[in-house]
């Protein structure tokens, strides 16, 4: 899905028309029409703004797919996201990659690894994606049903991270 569709797939959710969904970001309207019918490509101040007014998880997903090209977690737009069903998933999931991370040769260099051993090298990391995206939609999920910020969460863990010293 394009962000374009994203988007106008949440205005229509919003029942909001192009021109109030541009009023609301501070975008005229038809520059709305042009990126939700795949004319203009997304600037990166309009997918910002969209993002950022709406505080809505699956926007800054779409985001984050149009500008890496895919190299970030998708939206699963055909999964169970009830709490439940994102939470035991999510449980499901980090024992996956917990064991394969168990099994993994992770002490040996990359020229000592035989065929086998990259195998399950690549297999970890593909149970760890699979983590990364079942907890990223479990915290979606829970952020969207109890009006939590989904940003001011991910500021908060920048900020713990930078009181850490893990960031600069």
């Amino acid at each position: 899905m394009s962000i374009g569709d994203v988007i106008q797939t949440f205005r229509k959710e919003q029942g909001l028309t192009q021109e109030e969904f541009a009023e609301q970001i501070l975008i005229d309207r038809s520059s709305v029409a042009k990126v939700e019918n795949g004319k203009r490509q997304a600037q990166k101040h309009f997918m910002k703004q969209v993002a950022d007014t709406f505080d809505e998880p699956r926007l800054y997903l779409a985001v984050q797919e149009e500008v890496t090209g895919g190299a970030s977690v998708p939206y699963l737009d055909n999964a169970d996201l009830h709490r439940a069903a994102t939470h035991f998933k999510s449980i499901e999931e980090a024992e996956e990659a917990l064991m394969a991370m168990r099994s993994a040769p992770i002490s040996k260099k990359r020229e000592q690894l035989t065929v086998a051993d990259q195998e399950l090298m690549k297999a970890m990391i593909i149970e760890c994606v699979e983590a990364i995206t079942a907890l990223t939609h479990h915290v979606m999920v829970l952020c969207k049903e109890y009006a939590i910020s989904y940003l001011g969460i991910w500021k908060q863990h920048r900020a713990e991270l930078r009181a850490k010293k893990y960031m600069k």
